[in-house]
C-alpha cells in the first residue's frame, strides 16, 4: 500500500480546494433559491390576479339561490297561461276551417 506523504502546505491546499468547492456549492444552491422564490413570487401574483377575476365572476352566486322559487313561480303561471290560450283556441284552427 503506497502512503501519501502530506506537507503542512499540501493540507492547507486540500483544504483551501474543500472550502471553495464547498463555497461554490452554498453559491449554486442560494441562486437557486433565490429564483425559484422569484418564480413563486410571480406565480403568486398571477394567481391574485385570477383570484380577482374569480371571485367577480363568483360574487352573484349566492343571488342564484333565490332564482330557483322564481323560476318555479314563471313555470306556474306559463302552466295557467297555456291553459287560458288553449280555452281561447279551442274549436279553432282544426284544419278544415269550420268554427
Amino acid at each position: 500500500m503506497i502512503a501519501f506523504a502530506l506537507t503542512n502546505h499540501g493540507a492547507w491546499d486540500i483544504a483551501l480546494i474543500i472550502g471553495v468547492v464547498a463555497a461554490l456549492a452554498v453559491a449554486a444552491l442560494l441562486l437557486i433559491l433565490v429564483r425559484t422564490t422569484d418564480d413563486i413570487r410571480r406565480s403568486v401574483a398571477r394567481l391574485l390576479d385570477v383570484a380577482g377575476s374569480v371571485a367577480g365572476n363568483t360574487g352573484n352566486i349566492p343571488q342564484l339561490e333565490a332564482t330557483a322559487p322564481v323560476l318555479g313561480l314563471i313555470v306556474e303561471e306559463a302552466v295557467v297561461q297555456d291553459g287560458y290560450m288553449n280555452a281561447l283556441t279551442d274549436g279553432f284552427g282544426n284544419g278544415n276551417g269550420d268554427r
